[in-house]
């Protein structure tokens, strides 16, 4: 969720009286890091995931499952071992927005040894157990990105009814008690987003048209209550209305952040990783079904984007500027709007709105001061690069959306609060983020696309396929990147109905540099361009992208390859291969996605009446069958191959086997240089 600031938040009209000094001191903030550690080198390659689970109660004897809230209750509890003993924790946890949610992350970062990749679904499944064992009879904990009826009448327990009169998101499906209570920063947000606004949020989601839908499908919205009439002008015929900040940040999300080397290997893994947003997103698409109706899209993302769009009529373009300071075009919540490195820049083709003053601010830093070293006979100047400089000052064009009192005034030399209070609220589908005061953290990035699987074992391929390429690109110098459009365009199409197996992605003809090796595999991809003008990229299926083709050598050849030219112990590789041939498999459509399945269940239900409404009755069905996959004690053969891998908290002997033959590649190396 971002920063988490324990305090007094402010309201609206308080907040938005500071915007233009949090921004300020967001920046001095920034250039201090910068200019601090920007030649900080050779920092370990370590990563990590991130999962939020649902909590879920089912009533067996009425069929029904609600979401439980009770995060507020058990997360004090989960975060016992780290108070008592921070640095030997096996997991770790965090609130989320919702009183229905819990965060889990590894205890510790995961490294740069192969056998690292044994333990990813091994910790996943042990944090599923910390807050299983916690929950009451008939509670479980389950991994999906978005609970069906979410915004249903009755849709938690214990029961709530919205008040839209005096909510923080003036909902009429979602109540403020199932906000997460026990931090005020989660409501400040929701009210402080209307009230930037001047409205309600809101979205249409496209309905799935089934045999037996209404034509025109109308929605019948006074029976949940008074808005004042906000939901009759924003609803449409043929659409699913959603209104509150909740029916988006409610939702879960895998995440999966890598710390590089040096701000350099950052910016370059921040670019590489963008075109491959979409990608994954289509891939793990697992949210067809909103407030109870099958809709026309599978993915979340952009009914989180309207969610927390807090742009004003004239940030939107509905009204000309008379208050505001520019048009944008994305909500605070968007794909990836720009790259961020020199060697990238020819690819952001797109308009990119700034603040100026940030920017001249950012570049012109130091260079009319600039220090003479006369012992090392050096000039340097501090100015940042404009690449850089203009993420930034994009980043910058938003408003704070909370601050708390007694984080007003602050040491900038000191604290990064101002900085990451923008920085952590710009919800970007990838983030950059510099290394916190005083921290033997370095600069990292963050890949946050990816939809929420049912099991460990899918999260696990997800996170290890992912990890995995990271390395081939970077050990092998590729270049993924397409212009910025184009990756707009990929972000919209991946979250249609059935993407991975009807849509076609823009994605890179030929993947390697003038630095790529020529081994067998990558001398495929090195194909010259016949003529000057050729374009670099092309319409591909996912099946293309992931698996190859005639034209394309496909993700997982290079990262097979990859993995042949490194030592792995036996029982990681079986893991790793039982992971990318789900990826293989799920790519080409031989496997469902999460979304695919949970329609084919509903459709195929026989209490469905073929008019898009997903009863209690179903979504009970479907979530206790999620429940027993999840488990292990259900079979599912449409999404998932036959789950075999030899995944372990206990890696001691490969870790030794490991650094021993590093230690031999050394001897080696050393004998032979002399």
């Amino acid at each position: 969720m971002g920063l988490l600031t324990q305090g007094h938040p402010l309201d609206w009209e308080e907040t938005k009286k500071y915007a233009q000094y949090i921004r300020d001191h967001g920046i001095e903030q920034f250039l201090h890091i910068y200019k601090k550690l920007k030649d900080r080198r050779n920092d370990c390659l370590k990563w990590g995931d991130e999962v939020e689970f649902l909590m879920v109660r089912f009533d067996h004897e009425n069929k029904r499952a609600q979401l439980v809230l009770r995060a507020h209750e058990i997360l004090p509890k989960l975060m016992e071992p780290e108070h008592e003993n921070p640095d030997d924790c096996t997991t770790l946890w965090r609130p989320e927005y919702a009183d229905y949610m819990i965060e889990g992350t590894p205890g510790k970062p995961y490294g740069h040894l192969p056998v690292h990749f044994n333990m990813v679904e091994a910790n996943m499944r042990l944090r599923r157990q910390q807050g299983q064992e916690l929950l009451g009879k008939d509670e479980y904990v389950l991994s999906t990105s978005n609970f069906p009826r979410n915004g249903c009448p009755n849709f938690t327990w214990p029961q709530h009814k919205p008040t839209p009169g005096t909510s923080s998101s003036a909902s009429l499906f979602f109540p403020d008690e199932v906000i997460f209570p026990d931090h005020p920063r989660f409501k400040t947000l929701t009210r402080n987003i209307r009230m930037r606004r001047k409205s309600k949020v809101a979205l249409n989601v496209p309905i799935f048209i089934d045999e037996n839908t209404p034509r025109p499908f109308i929605e019948d919205l006074s029976v949940y209550g008074d808005d004042g009439g906000a939901s009759d002008s924003a609803a449409v015929e043929d659409h699913i209305y959603l209104d509150a900040m909740g029916l988006g940040m409610g939702c879960c999300c895998l995440q999966v952040t890598f710390q590089a080397q040096s701000i350099d290997e950052a910016r370059f893994l921040y670019d590489q990783l963008t075109p491959l947003t979409p990608i994954i997103l289509a891939l793990s698409a697992t949210s067809p079904i909103w407030r109870g109706y099958l809709t026309e899209i599978d993915c979340r993302w952009n009914v989180l984007c309207a969610m927390v769009d807090d742009r004003t009529a004239e940030e939107r373009g509905f009204e000309p500027l008379k208050n505001e300071r520019f048009r944008i075009p994305k909500s605070r919540y968007s794909s990836v709007d720009c790259y961020i490195s020199p060697d990238s820049a020819i690819y952001n083709d797109e308009e990119v709105v700034q603040d100026a003053d940030v920017f001249h601010k950012l570049t012109e830093n130091g260079s009319k001061k600039q220090s003479l070293l006369v012992r090392f006979h050096h000039i340097y100047c501090l100015g940042i690069d404009p690449i850089l400089a203009q993420h930034i000052a994009h980043l910058f064009i938003r408003d704070t959306l909370t601050v708390f009192e007694e984080k007003i005034y602050l040491d900038d030399t000191q604290d990064t609060d101002h900085f990451e209070n923008i920085n952590s609220t710009n919800w970007q589908s990838m983030r950059f983020k510099p290394p916190p005061v005083n921290s033997d953290i370095g600069w990292r990035v963050e890949f946050r696309p990816s939809e929420l699987q049912m099991t460990d074992f899918e999260n696990a391929a997800l996170v290890t396929f992912i990890v995995l390429l990271t390395r081939a690109i970077m050990t092998y110098n590729l270049n993924l990147l397409i212009p910025i459009s184009n990756v707009d365009e990929n972000m919209q199409s991946a979250q249609r109905r059935d993407a991975l197996r009807t849509e076609k992605f823009h994605f890179r003809k030929c993947l390697s540099t003038k630095q790529t090796p020529e081994t067998p595999c990558m001398a495929s991809v090195q194909q010259p361009y016949t003529q000057e003008n050729e374009c670099e990229h092309r319409l591909m299926t996912i099946n293309e992208i992931i698996n190859g083709s005639n034209e394309f050598v496909g993700l997982l050849k290079i990262i097979q390859d990859y993995l042949s030219n490194i030592e792995v112990d036996a029982d990681t590789r079986c893991t790793i291969n039982q992971y990318l041939l789900l990826i293989s498999k799920r790519a080409s459509g031989k496997l469902m996605t999460n979304a695919t399945w949970m329609r084919h269940f509903v459709t195929h239900h026989p209490a469905y009446k073929h008019d898009s409404v997903v009863s209690e009755e179903i979504a009970y069905d479907l979530l206790w069958k999620m429940t027993q996959i999840s488990n292990g004690k259900e079979q599912c053969p449409l999404v998932l191959p036959r789950m075999s891998s030899k995944t372990t908290l206990d890696i001691s002997a490969a870790v030794e086997t490991e650094n021993n033959q590093l230690e031999v590649k050394r001897s080696l190396m050393n004998h032979q240089n002399n």
